[in-house]
C-alpha cells in the first residue's frame, strides 16, 4: 500500500540508497534559472540524533539556490532529487547509477517551476512524481 500522498508524492522511498545529505551541493536540471543548489532539509525523514539527513532519488528536498539568475539566488525552494551519483538497486537486481547528482525545482504541490527537464531521469522519481515524469524526456 502507497504511503499517504504528500507534496503530489506517490510511493515510498524504501529500499534506495541515499546518495546526496545535507549540505550537499547539487546541479538544476530544468529551466527555471537556478544552476546549483545546496541542499538544506529532507522533510519527513527521521534519524538519528546529530546525524544529517539524506535524501535520495525521488525524495523532495528544500534548498537554497546558490548560482542562478539574480531573481532566484538566495531563494529557499522545494526540490525533487532525479538523479544521483551513488548506485542504487531496483528490485529487478540491476544497478543503476548517474554521471551527476541533479534535481528540479517544484513548487510545494508537486508541479515544476521550469517547462523542460534536462538530461534523464530516475524512473523512482518518475513514478512517484507524475508531473515531473511529464516534462522529461528520457526516463532511465
Amino acid at each position: 500500500m502507497p504511503k499517504k500522498k504528500k507534496y503530489g508524492a506517490v510511493l515510498s522511498r524504501r529500499g534506495i540508497n541515499a546518495g546526496l545529505q545535507v549540505g550537499s551541493y547539487v546541479s538544476v536540471a530544468d529551466n527555471s534559472g537556478a544552476k546549483e543548489v545546496m541542499i538544506i532539509n529532507v522533510p519527513y525523514v527521521k534519524t538519528r540524533l546529530r546525524r544529517l539527513p539524506r535524501a535520495a532519488v525521488g525524495d523532495l528536498v528544500v534548498v537554497t539556490v546558490k548560482k542562478g539568475t539574480p531573481n532566484m539566488r538566495r531563494q529557499v525552494v522545494y526540490a525533487v532529487v532525479v538523479r544521483q551519483r551513488r548506485p542504487f538497486r531496483r528490485p529487478d537486481g540491476t544497478w543503476v547509477s548517474f554521471e551527476d547528482n541533479a534535481v528540479v525545482i517544484v513548487n510545494q504541490d508537486g508541479s515544476p517551476r521550469g517547462s523542460e527537464i534536462r538530461g534523464p531521469i530516475a524512473k523512482e522519481a518518475a513514478e512517484r512524481w507524475p508531473r515531473v515524469a511529464k516534462l522529461a524526456t528520457i526516463i532511465i
